[in-house]
């Protein structure tokens, strides 16, 4: 993938991680920002599969007051969860 088609695909995916709550955009795009460059694509693909989510169960979710029923949805929102906040 080129340089132009990696800045196009993370352009996307920032609007992707626009939810309708700015304390999921800032959690989304914290990852994005941080991890989706060193990221498998087997993560990435997690990521995506997260995006997919409807945002008031990505919310329950991210508050710890459901846990998704895949494992991988949910390492990975523990993981986004662990992620200090840049400030």
């Amino acid at each position: 993938m080129s340089e132009t088609d990696d800045a196009l695909e993370l352009r996307r995916l920032r609007w992707r991680c626009r939810r309708g709550m700015k304390e999921l955009d800032q959690l989304l795009l914290r990852w994005l920002e941080r991890e989706w460059a060193a990221a498998s694509e087997a993560q990435r693909g997690v990521f995506l599969r997260l995006l997919d989510c409807e945002d008031d169960r990505l919310w329950r979710w991210f508050l710890g007051h459901e846990n998704p029923s895949d494992a991988a949805l949910h390492a990975l929102v523990q993981h986004i969860r662990s992620l200090p906040s840049s400030g």
